[in-house]
């Protein structure tokens, strides 16, 4: 009897000492955002070099045509993004949005650290 008093009393100390420790909701969501980089909620980010650096350009729905291939400015490549538009976007490696090359289609609410080619079109699908 005894060992089993001791052992729910380690039990319930770990546990205390858990809730103590962990930080709370709100402060991980915000280490989070601050760590994949800054894109409000209908955005679709591009950055143009891996793990959210280097110049983010960023688009919204209203300036995009549903299904229109959108190719990045001439010369212009991404190498990391985040979909927060609210609809799947598939990401090309072909500026005309040609399906010969490689592409990737991500649902809302995806952050890519590390495209795994170098993006130079997208589309914005429908639900």
């Amino acid at each position: 009897m005894r060992t089993i008093r001791t052992v729910a009393a380690a039990v319930t100390a770990s546990a205390a000492l858990a809730l103590l420790c962990a930080p709370t909701a709100g402060a991980a969501a915000a280490a989070g955002r601050e760590r994949l980089g800054p894109c409000a909620a209908g955005q679709l980010c591009l950055w143009t070099k891996t793990g959210f650096r280097g110049t983010r350009s960023t688009s919204e729905l209203a300036d995009i045509g549903i299904e229109d291939c959108v190719t990045l400015p001439a010369g212009g490549s991404a190498a990391a993004l985040a979909n927060r538009t609210g609809r799947p976007v598939t990401t090309y490696q072909s500026a005309t949005c040609a399906e010969t090359g490689e592409f990737s289609t991500y649902p809302s609410g995806t952050w890519v650290p590390e495209s795994p080619y170098v993006v130079r079109a997208y589309k914005v699908w429908e639900h």
